[in-house]
């Protein structure tokens, strides 16, 4: 197959094809814009960036600028490709344009089961929170609760996704927008009784780099993999009812949104916190900054957000991972029963990919010590694959559209090709960095092996196809 010319299997929409055979058009433009943002505002900002901040000090502020960079390129790619061609598969039917079936079975069937692993470590998560409030209560339970409420949200209508979607992401925003607002007035010492804090939390304590360069980088990694999420936007946009201007613009206005959420509140944090502080790490950076202000309940409070960021994340990874899904069987690369569609929705998908993540549960219960391990060092890369593919495969497409389709382009990458280049550099770099690192070396080499291993069975499945067809 050339690569000037696209797979005939692949899920088209302008030009003439449904994104994926069946799949409806409820979604509305402000449940895209809501879901690019609450898509990436999970557990992994309330809680998880505290070991970032415990690892990097005050400069963890340049690792979430750095990451934020990146993960902007990225999605300015992802948005360009997506506008031009919406399709439920979204980057997996990208990488197939251009480079083959084989590339969007790697980077889609590995999407799939990091969506789906990812699943049940947002219920043990949640299970955990609901335990705390309801003591002697089973985690299994709440995690079959919430497993079956979202697989059912899922089943419905994808209308009914999105207005779950749109609530839950408009809490989350709310809660970071009402705690930036708190952090300003506080930094700036305008409520009574408050002293602004200046620069000493920024410079004492071992300074700004208080680890130096070796705190930076593990800042720099845990914030990479934070950003994941925005994928999920551009594979939502294929069931919208406009998905060329869905798309973009809520590529374009999610980006700035979410720099600022993530960048502002790290800066807010290390200002007004000291770094080093053990509650960063034990509560969560945001529980640890209203307790340091005062803020009565604060932990309650969190907690509720939290759960709600879990809750989300849940919902909207049983969706992408059933579109995802449902996408690549529709080009013949999986089994035909999940792509079937009932209602405008891939119902088999959405109960494989549920029943795999509860799986995921109980791996955790039945063997914590190795085969979960495992799941978690697989999924460890696999979102930094993902964007490999998508700037790779951007390289190819934006010349092809260009040739073909001009007037696709409605969203352009900025100075093509330098900053993609720039991108695909800084995936390297972080790679590397991640290979140095004995904590993310082992997940390193996990996420390799499942990329190869997949990589492998495409590219079997595509001679195979060649042959059949030759």
């Amino acid at each position: 197959m050339s690569r000037t010319t696209a797979p005939a299997s692949v899920d088209r929409q302008d030009d003439g094809a449904a994104p994926a055979e069946g799949l409806s058009h409820g979604l509305k433009q402000r449940h895209l814009s809501m879901i690019a943002l609450g898509g990436v505002i999970g557990a992994g900002l309330f809680v998880g960036s505290g070991a970032g901040i415990a690892a990097a000090g005050p400069s963890i502020v340049i690792a979430y600028s750095l990451s934020g960079i990146l993960v902007m390129l990225v999605m300015r790619m992802l948005g360009e490709m997506s506008a031009a061609n919406p399709a439920s598969g979204s980057f997996s039917v990208h990488a197939e344009r251009a480079f083959g079936s084989w590339a969007g079975f790697t980077s889609g069937w590995a999407f799939w089961f990091l969506l789906c692993v990812a699943v049940g470590l947002e219920g043990i998560g949640a299970a955990k929170i609901m335990t705390g409030w309801f003591p002697g209560s089973p985690e299994w339970a709440w995690v079959a609760l919430f497993m079956v409420v979202f697989c059912a949200t899922n089943l419905a209508a994808v209308k009914n996704f999105g207005e779950f979607e749109f609530w839950f992401a408009a809490l989350k925003v709310g809660a970071i927008v009402l705690f930036l607002g708190i952090g300003v007035l506080a930094i700036t010492g305008l409520p009574p009784g408050a002293d602004a804090p200046g620069t000493a939390n920024l410079t004492g304590d071992g300074g700004f780099f208080p680890h130096g360069s070796e705190g930076l980088i593990v800042g720099l990694l845990a914030s990479v993999f934070a950003y994941g999420g925005l994928e999920t936007v551009t594979i939502a946009a294929a069931e919208s009812e406009h998905p060329v201007q869905g798309v973009a613009k809520a590529v374009r206005t999610a980006m700035w949104r979410i720099a600022l959420f993530y960048i502002g509140s790290m800066a807010v944090i290390v200002t007004l916190v000291p770094w080093d502080d053990a509650a960063v790490v034990e509560k969560g950076p945001y529980v640890a900054t209203l307790d340091h202000l005062g803020i009565p309940g604060a932990g309650q409070i969190m907690n509720v957000v939290v759960l709600v960021a879990l809750l989300s994340a849940m919902n909207a990874n049983i969706y992408g991972a059933s579109r995802m899904a449902g996408s690549l069987v529709a080009r013949g690369q999986g089994p035909k029963a999940l792509g079937r569609t009932f209602g405008g929705v891939p119902r088999p998908a959405v109960l494989v990919s549920s029943l795999f993540g509860f799986g995921c549960v109980l791996l955790s219960y039945w063997r914590p010590d190795d085969i979960f391990v495992w799941l978690l060092n697989t999924i460890g890369a696999i979102i930094l694959v993902v964007w490999f593919f998508i700037a790779a495969s951007q390289l190819v497409l934006r010349r092809r559209t260009e040739r073909e389709a001009p007037e696709k382009l409605v969203v352009r990458m900025w100075a093509f090709p330098f900053l993609t280049w720039v991108a695909l550099a800084g995936m390297t770099v972080v790679f590397v960095l991640m290979a140095r690192e004995e904590g993310t070396r082992v997940q390193l080499y996990w996420t390799g092996g499942l990329t190869l291993l997949l990589a492998a069975v495409g590219l079997v499945r595509q001679k195979a196809a060649r042959k059949r067809t030759s």
